[in-house]
């Protein structure tokens, strides 16, 4: 019956989901089963155009896959990220390059580079720290430096979310409208946060993106289970599974085709410059 949970399904009606996120990334399932991700951001690598002697920093980097990309342009590169199972991979699999835990939410680093480049990252990143995110950025900046990104715009994965809270809500989950572990800001929202902070946007686009999940059948509980995971961290094995279920069976008319799952991804790319003060 809808707002009757068992106690046996109420992992915590209190969770701390971004320190859970950061826990249980599996940096082996996001490599298997979402390759997607680094692979929509090679064209970015393109924007960039890392130069020979060049050093950048990869702000999020995951398992490096792109930060080797870079790399292999000529540019020396440093790659960041939250997750130390992420950086262990990244480690692991690039021992050539520099990889370190850190906080985009709060970045002190020592050096100063020629360019900051972060793909699918910012977004995982509260906007009431977007200020100090931009912040951290140009500082790490050299004068006239650039930054280089992409990121959720608003709009952005919005079937799946509301297919998220309407499972959540049919079991009576008190979380199910609250929950938001993105940031998707507005074009013109972001150009303001970046001009605040000291940057001349060079460029900024905002494009649908529609995204083919790997895993064919299973592509959107592998989604689920990776991404959303703020979502399912406080439901019982038992819940979580009528909630991915209920998603798929929401979201197949909209978002299963050919065989496959699709997000309905939307997205952010600019470029903006750090002044030469």
């Amino acid at each position: 019956m809808q707002g009757m949970k068992k106690p046996e399904d109420l992992a915590s009606e209190n969770p701390t989901p971004s320190a859970g996120r950061h826990a249980v990334w599996d940096a082996a399932k996001y490599e298997a089963l979402h390759t997607y991700v680094p692979r929509a951001g090679e064209s970015l690598i393109d924007v960039l155009a890392p130069q020979a002697g060049e050093t950048i920093l990869d702000l999020g980097c995951g398992t490096g896959q792109l930060a080797s990309q870079i790399a292999a342009r000529g540019a020396r590169v440093i790659g960041i990220d939250v997750s130390p199972t992420m950086i262990k991979r990244a480690r692991e699999k690039y021992p050539g390059l520099d990889f370190r835990v850190a906080d985009g939410t709060d970045l002190h680093l020592s050096e100063r580079f020629d360019a900051v480049f972060s793909n699918a990252a910012l977004h995982w990143m509260p906007s009431s720290r977007q200020p100090a995110v931009l912040a951290g950025i140009r500082e790490a900046l050299k004068p006239g430096g650039r930054f280089v990104a992409e990121l959720g715009a608003r709009g952005n994965i919005e079937q799946i979310v509301a297919a998220l809270r309407e499972a959540l809500a049919g079991l009576g989950y008190p979380h199910a409208q609250t929950t938001n572990p993105w940031y998707f800001p507005a074009s013109d929202e972001y150009v303001q946060l970046l001009e605040q902070a000291g940057f001349r946007v060079a460029s900024i686009e905002v494009f649908e993106r529609p995204t083919q999940f790997d895993g064919g059948e299973t592509g959107m509980r592998h989604w689920l289970e990776m991404f959303a995971i703020d979502f399912l961290l406080p439901l019982s094995p038992r819940h979580r599974e009528v909630v991915v279920r209920g998603v798929e069976r929401r979201l197949r008319p909209k978002l299963y085709r050919d065989g496959a799952w699709w997000g309905d991804y939307r997205r952010i790319r600019l470029v903006a410059i750090k002044d030469r003060r």
